[in-house]
């Protein structure tokens, strides 16, 4: 592998607005369903694990239906991520979510807020139309159909009941100590 590739996959995975506009997706796809929030940050998170790991999200498609429909994606993700994330009490853990969501809210593209404790986040009319701008370019084309796909499949669901599933599908999460990092 190149020093280029490396870099540039250090990179990718360092900027902030890669990350922000995979969840801004999300929870576009989510907008529309129920009170239109994601209801935990810990459920975005598992949301945003399937996304990351498409290989995972289709053993969960296999597992639950009986006739999946094929997981988006691009050949180079059968063996790769586009970024890592670690095990975490909970399950797929990234420790910039908290960091997203703020950036997000400071520039007016989701709302945030607290209900019990429960951190609840919505896209806003500016941030859909910055989601649907991102939906509409070639080279996030897979990436949003997958978040239809992740958000079909499992928007529904509870977080905890997301984060049993994933166990359930990917049981080798459960032997990994807290804070190894989850290999493809």
């Amino acid at each position: 592998m190149s020093f280029r590739i490396v870099e540039s996959a250090v990179a990718a995975e360092q900027a902030d607005a890669l990350h922000e506009a995979r969840l801004l997706l999300m929870l576009r796809q989510q907008a529309d369903k129920g009170d239109g929030t994601v209801n935990g940050i810990t459920k975005l998170a598992k949301m945003d694990f399937l996304l990351r790991y498409p290989l995972y999200f289709e053993r969960l498609l296999k597992a639950t239906r009986k006739r999946p429909p094929a997981v988006v994606m691009e050949p180079y993700e059968r063996d790769t991520v586009e970024s890592r994330m670690i095990r975490f009490r909970y399950g797929p853990w990234d420790r910039r979510y908290r960091r997203w969501i703020g950036l997000m809210v400071a520039k007016g593209l989701v709302d945030s807020f607290v209900s019990g404790r429960t951190v609840h986040v919505r896209v806003t009319n500016r941030g859909r139309q910055l989601a649907d701008a991102i939906a509409h370019r070639e080279e996030f084309a897979n990436l949003n159909a997958r978040t239809e796909q992740v958000s079909k499949a499992v928007g529904a669901m509870s977080g905890s009941g997301l984060k049993d599933l994933i166990y359930q599908v990917v049981p080798e999460l459960m032997g990994m100590s807290w804070g190894e990092e989850i290999q493809p």
